[in-house]
């Protein structure tokens, strides 16, 4: 085999766990080429795994607010281009949706994805050319891996890995130890409740240990705010691109945060990684699949409490303590 292309565009957080199939090909098929479709907001991603070759970055949310404009046409002209630049010995849509399969069709290869049964949007089986039934009720991640060794015939075992090249941190970063503090998603059901944040926040000030809160809009930064205020070792990052809040994760002392991409970039990074769920199933989106540095707390209805969270991230700190 010479190549294999893989159709991931996004999210940020599906991204980072089907990055995983990059260190699983690079073993079982040494010598074969990857390369990945991937959003152009999330391209830092397979930008910093070291297994694979090339990015093709995708713009389809941007092409969405000008579908009919010249420089719409002409970056889906040159997309398509980059896409067909080679013929690879697979497509892997490991998107789950029809955009995924319109993608896949795109390149030229032989195209393995989900059957009906396994994927999300069931009409998306027909842009493939080879289904894999893998169970829905896996992780993300194991989902992923299992239907790439289907379609490169090679048995998939052991935990989640990666291996990253991940840029320094922002200018400015801490000096000392710090805790990440993911608050932010884009959906309101995913968020800790504000109180329980500022009593965890009022324990980690009595720590000494610096707490950074991160935001990537005007609505995030003012949440940020107003946790922050009245706690002195609670502050606010500058806003950051993908790579520097990568390289900002990797040196923390800890990260704790909801389920979003960035606490799922935190475990997959090694980072000791703290994931509160509230209505989400961490069974099939936790962090806990990436290691012993990683652990979820609630999930589906049970919202984590104080206590249990100022517990079980002390634990994780305790046991991989980067002082």
């Amino acid at each position: 085999m010479s190549g294999v292309l893989v159709v991931r565009p996004s999210s940020l957080g599906d991204v980072v766990w089907a990055l995983a199939v990059a260190r699983d090909i690079a073993e079982a098929r040494p010598g074969l080429d990857i390369d990945w479709v991937v959003e152009e907001a999330f391209v830092a991603l397979p930008a910093m795994c070291r297994d694979v070759r090339r990015v093709v970055p995708l713009a389809l949310r941007r092409w969405r607010h000008a579908p009919l404009s010249r420089a719409t046409w002409r970056a889906a002209r040159a997309f398509r281009a980059d896409l067909r630049e080679r013929t690879y010995d697979a497509v892997l849509d490991l998107q789950e949706q029809v955009k995924g399969g319109v993608l896949s069709r795109v390149a030229r290869g032989t195209r393995h994805g989900f059957d009906r049964a396994s994927i999300r949007e069931p009409v998306a089986a027909w842009f493939d050319d080879v289904h894999h039934a893998v169970p829905r009720d896996l992780h993300f991640a194991t989902r992923c891996r299992r239907l790439a060794g289907a379609a490169l015939g090679y048995t998939v075992e052991g935990p989640p890995r990666w291996r990253w090249n991940v840029p320094p941190g922002p200018a400015g970063a801490p000096a000392r130890p710090c805790i990440v503090a993911v608050h932010a998603s884009s959906r309101a059901d995913k968020r800790w409740p504000a109180d329980r944040w500022r009593a965890l926040l009022s324990h980690l000030d009595s720590t000494g240990v610096d707490v950074l809160l991160p935001h990537g809009s005007d609505g995030e930064e003012a949440d940020a705010r107003a946790l922050a205020a009245g706690h002195a070792g609670a502050r606010l990052t500058p806003r950051m691109t993908l790579g520097e809040m990568a390289g900002l994760i990797a040196r923390a002392h800890a990260v704790v945060g909801v389920d979003t991409g960035l606490t799922h970039l935190a475990a997959a990074l090694g980072t000791p990684t703290l994931a509160l769920f509230t209505v989400t199933d961490a069974s099939r989106a936790g962090v806990a699949i990436a290691g012993a540095h990683a652990r979820d707390l609630g999930g589906r209805g049970a919202v984590p409490e104080v206590d249990a969270a100022r517990a079980a991230l002390g634990e994780l700190v305790r046991a991989a303590p980067r002082c």
